[in-house]
């Protein structure tokens, strides 16, 4: 069987003689004869051989095995092309129904919402409790400001306060004696009214005597002095009872004006008992203490700027998408989020809300396209991705990596907020 496949490679090499062989008639009685033995050899000089039966397309395409079993380059061309049209396969299905539906964009870093630690009164740095990237609790000392001065001015508005309250108990004894004063000029008012009745009583009766005769000039006139001296006694308990009542009102409002001081001086108390308070600097969140700006010893004012603290376990995405690509991005999307930090790790998170404006309108100085000469730039719009809380507590992520976000647009969100969704 080898002899005549090399006879029908050797045919198919020299085309020529296949145009002969074709020309040439094929004898009946050569149908007939009984095919050639392996042994048999062709002749040295003879250049085609004719199979009778043989169909050209199979020729030809032992042909072209033969071509490529002798050519390994185009085994390779072969190869890839067919590696290049799996692929070409591969990737128009996966954009036919996955990534048309896929919004992606590496302008997207991680973001926190690090609390500032400021000095909220002067003072000398006594004491830094928290070392550096060292993580607090919410409510632990990091800082301490020396509280000297501060504990004397604590002491000082105390006694103040203890002061004043006992003026105010003075002035309410004094307010109590006055009213017992009241009530005495308010007797002697009454004994004066009770005096004038009798002396008018006296009086009537002597006018009457004198008037028949039966009575002295004398006893008449010392009548009326004492009827006269009655009614003045009474005009003087009045007025002595008006006094006191007016005393009365005096020391009720010095009491007034004391409380009123008492108050300014328990809120002075209040400060100083806050300031004291504020020379020990807290944590306000849990999280990581960082750039720390200040040493033992240095002197702050207050407002400074102490270090920061970042709460690496409420971690978040901004990611700024082009204008253009927004449209299609609604809350509660699922997210794909690759961290240049980690690599072979894919995080699943979810859109969280898209901001109201681009960048450029929160600048200090808005761009106004109305003026000069105008160039048009694709705008970005933040848009906050959620991370898994199991993921942001790995403390993997930290705030200013770089990441590439994948939005996946296909479907309606699921687990949106109808707030946040409207």
């Amino acid at each position: 069987m080898a002899a005549p496949a090399r006879d029908q490679t050797a045919r198919v090499i020299h085309p020529e003689s296949d145009e002969l062989a074709e020309l040439r008639p094929v004898a009946p009685s050569a149908e007939k004869e009984s095919p050639r033995q392996p042994s048999e050899k062709a002749p040295a000089g003879r250049k085609t051989v004719d199979l009778p039966g043989v169909d050209k397309a199979k020729a030809a395409a032992a042909a072209a095995g033969a071509k490529l079993k002798g050519n390994p380059r185009g085994k390779a061309i072969v190869g890839i092309g067919a590696v290049a049209a799996l692929a070409l396969i591969y990737f128009g299905l996966h954009y036919l129904f996955v990534g048309r539906y896929i919004v992606t964009t590496d302008d997207a870093y991680v973001r926190a919402n690090n609390s500032l630690l400021g000095a909220k009164v002067p003072g000398n740095i006594a004491k830094i409790l928290v070392g550096d990237n060292k993580r607090v609790g919410a409510g632990n000392i990091i800082l301490q400001i020396d509280d000297g001065d501060y504990k004397l001015a604590l002491d000082s508005a105390q006694a103040k306060v203890a002061t004043q309250e006992a003026t105010i108990a003075r002035i309410g004894r004094q307010a109590v004696a006055q009213e017992s004063a009241v009530e005495q000029a308010k007797s002697q008012i009454a004994s004066a009214q009770a005096a004038t009745k009798r002396t008018e009583l006296d009086f009537a009766r002597q006018q009457e005597l004198s008037s028949k005769g039966f009575a002295s000039k004398a006893t008449y006139d010392q009548s009326l002095a004492g009827r006269d001296q009655a009614v003045a006694s009474v005009q003087g308990a009045q007025a002595a009872y008006d006094a006191a009542v007016a005393q009365l009102d005096v020391v009720n409002a010095q009491k007034a004006e004391a409380e009123g001081a008492l108050q300014e001086l328990r809120a002075a108390l209040a400060k100083a008992v806050r300031d004291l308070s504020f020379t020990t600097v807290r944590a306000p969140v849990d999280g990581i203490f960082s750039n720390r700006l200040v040493n033992v010893g240095d002197y702050v004012q207050a407002g400074q700027r102490l270090g920061n603290v970042v709460p690496i376990d409420e971690v978040f995405i901004d990611a700024n998408f082009k204008e253009t690509q927004v449209a299609r991005l609604k809350p509660g999307q699922r997210v794909s989020i690759t961290v240049d930090a980690i690599s072979g790790r894919t995080i699943t998170g979810t859109v969280d809300s898209l901001a109201p404006a681009a960048g450029s309108v929160f600048t200090l100085l808005p761009p106004d396209n109305a003026t000069g000469n105008f160039t048009k730039i694709v705008q970005r719009l933040p848009v906050r991705i959620r991370v898994p809380m199991s993921v942001a507590r790995e403390n993997l992520l930290r705030a200013g990596m770089s990441v590439v976000v994948s939005v996946n647009t296909k479907g309606d969100p699921e687990g949106v907020d109808p707030v946040e969704a409207r």
